[in-house]
């Protein structure tokens, strides 16, 4: 069996359709831009897909302490076919950090064992190669290190039709929250009187959902992607009954590999409107709301002090702010925040000096992680942390897993919450947890109401 890295050009081929064909495959995965036929229900500035599997060695692990190894997942700046110079990712790791990971560079945060949800701490997976498709050129490549053999029969399966997807996934029960309203008005409370004192200045609070589901949730990543089309979502098959469904909208970090720093933040949210009219009021109202520019600028603030640690002095920009960016259920405030990083372009100090989001704690970071350790019932997992590739060449690109569901041992999970201040509305708080996944959930569980 002969191998090639030269990089071969396929039919134009979107990611999911490539997922079908490498599914059963030892460990695969879809880095899912989110575009579909119909660009009515394309997630906007989606461009790439991501699919692989097989990987020649795992990375996992749940330690409550940073793995001695840890530096193993810093890519080598491998040299590649310059033909493939256009594509993000050639070969690299593709994995997560759970939200609860985030102890391990800072001592002052508790330390978690994922007790509730048995996902470990980190999954990565060094892939060698990787089928990708740019939407925008509409090309479909084969890269990295691949046997000529699997070269001809990835050819041959494409140019087969294809068959009908099975739908046979299905809940057992409708989700249920750990919170009900009386309970979060609690934990509210609680984070009003931590404001009022000076702890913090904001602090995010989720809620958690839970099902129990039968059959593959393959099928349900697909309805999902159907309902809420996401730029950086993605399907990650863990193996023993555990698999990661995100549809997240929110980039956490890119680095090209001349070690240009950007992050999304994404702070201040309204539902779509019912008409067109309804729709384009929503989103003037989000535009001009003084409230959510405010808290969108204190993340701004916090993600600038985590990109300074690490980036060139004075090379931490702000080039949009407050921008608008309207999703299949929701309109949201976005932000760009840039950045440089010195030589030799280090990827893992960046991840360790920003990690988690700031967009997801509150601020201060350390002091708002503290209290949501104390006030959420459940760890968040997953849930909050991000998810994304290392790729050889020095790429990198995180989300934020947000609209982000976990299968484990025949439950999915699912968490919906937002940043809390001191004039925040506790019932208007309450409902903006719901509308955020209600779409995600109602896909799977029709009669979930998002909406009082």
């Amino acid at each position: 069996m002969s191998l090639s890295r030269r990089p071969l050009q396929l039919p134009y081929t979107s990611g999911h359709q490539l997922f079908e064909l490498v599914r059963t495959q030892a460990h695969p995965v879809l880095l899912d831009s989110g575009q579909f036929d119909s660009p009515k229900i394309s997630a906007p500035f989606g461009r790439f897909d991501i699919v692989s599997a097989n990987p020649q060695k795992l990375w996992r692990t749940s330690s409550p302490s940073l793995p001695a190894n840890w530096q193993d997942l810093e890519p080598q700046r491998t040299p590649t076919d310059a033909a493939c110079a256009h594509l993000p990712f050639c070969s690299g790791w593709i994995g997560y950090l759970s939200y609860d990971a985030g102890a391990w560079f800072e001592p002052s945060l508790p330390r978690s064992t994922q007790t509730e949800v048995g996902l470990p701490l980190a999954h990565w997976g060094y892939y060698a190669w990787a089928l990708v498709t740019d939407h925008q050129a509409q090309t479909t490549h084969l890269v990295g290190d691949y046997s000529t053999d699997f070269a001809q029969q990835l050819s041959t399966q494409l140019a087969q039709p294809k068959a009908p997807l099975a739908k046979d996934f299905s809940l057992l029960a409708p989700f249920r929250s750990n919170m009900d309203f009386a309970a979060y008005a609690r934990a509210f409370a609680q984070v009003q009187a931590y404001l009022q004192a000076g702890d913090a200045y904001q602090i995010n609070l989720a809620q958690r959902f839970c099902a129990p589901y039968q059959g593959d949730t393959w099928s349900a990543y697909l309805a999902l992607r159907q309902a809420t089309p996401a730029p950086f979502a993605a399907y990650l098959d863990l193996g023993q009954g555990q698999a990661v469904l995100s549809l997240s909208p929110e980039r956490f970090l890119q680095v090209d590999p001349q070690g240009k720093v950007q992050t999304k933040p994404i702070k201040g949210t309204r539902a779509r409107g019912r008409t067109p009219a309804e729709d384009a009021a929503l989103a003037q109202e989000l535009q001009q709301a003084s409230k959510d520019q405010a808290e969108n600028l204190m993340i701004v603030d916090l993600l600038r002090n985590d990109l300074n640690r690490v980036c060139q002095a004075h090379s931490v920009k702000v080039p949009h702010l407050f921008a608008l960016e309207s999703f299949a259920n929701v309109h949201h405030l976005v932000s760009t925040v840039e950045g440089q990083l010195t030589p030799p372009y280090a990827l893992l100090p960046l991840l360790a000096a920003s990690f988690p989001g700031g967009s997801i704690t509150g601020a201060p970071k350390i002091r708002a992680m503290q209290i949501i350790d104390e006030l959420e019932p459940h760890h968040r997992s997953l849930y909050c942390g991000a998810l994304g590739y290392l790729d050889d060449r020095g790429h990198m690109d995180m989300n934020i897993c947000i609209r982000t569901l976990i299968a484990d041992q025949g439950h999915l999970y699912a968490w919906g919450g937002g940043g809390l201040v001191a004039d925040s509305e506790c019932a208007a708080e309450y409902q903006e947890t719901l509308v955020k996944v209600g779409r995600l959930l109602q896909a799977l569980d029709p009669e979930f109401a998002p909406l009082s």
